[in-house]
């Protein structure tokens, strides 16, 4: 095996894992503040106790979603797992089929390469202004963008030199290399 590819496989499996995480993570959050919510107050109100802040399950639950919505975009491109409507272009010849895939290629990776950009510009201008509920910097919550765009510009250039799909049904999973 060449050294390359297990780079890119320790690669994909760090990506994958950290998706993985952010969804569990939510899962969590979400649940925890379901039970904060509608079990916890009811007890606290029903014996007199002070309340229960929960104030943070929504600005964790809203950073953890962005996190795993931008990492795991760039991951559907680079698995070319994105939903697509192959209306016409299936039928086309190979060539015309190959100039219309690095077209789309192209303008997904100006499109993340105009998100990171926009989004680094938030991060700086955010960065010393601190969540209300969890008091860390608004620069993370904006981080995802960057992290994604540029993830998406990677992946989409790579993605280039791959060829068009055959079959418009069909999906590529994880190559073996």
């Amino acid at each position: 095996m060449r050294p390359v590819s297990v780079m890119r496989r320790a690669i994909r499996m760090a990506e994958r894992t950290f998706v993985g995480t952010m969804m569990l993570a939510c899962i969590a959050v979400m649940l925890t503040g379901v039970f904060l919510r509608y079990v916890m107050v009811a007890i606290t109100d029903a014996l007199d106790l002070n309340a229960i802040s929960f104030f943070w399950v929504e600005e964790t639950g809203e950073m953890l979603l962005s996190w795993l919505a931008l990492v795991g975009a760039a991951i559907g491109i680079a698995d070319r797992t994105h939903f697509t409507v192959a209306f016409l272009v299936h039928k086309l010849p190979l060539p015309v089929q190959r100039v219309v895939h690095i077209f789309n290629l192209s303008v997904t990776a100006i499109v993340g390469g105009v998100l990171a950009w926009q989004a680094w510009n938030l991060v700086k201008l955010n960065q010393g202004l601190d969540s209300p509920a969890l008091g860390i910097s608004l620069g993370w919550s904006y981080g995802a963008a960057v992290a994604g765009g540029v993830l998406i510009v990677v992946y989409a250039i790579k993605t280039i030199n791959e060829p068009p799909s055959l079959d418009p049904t069909a999906t590529s999973a994880i190559k073996a290399e």
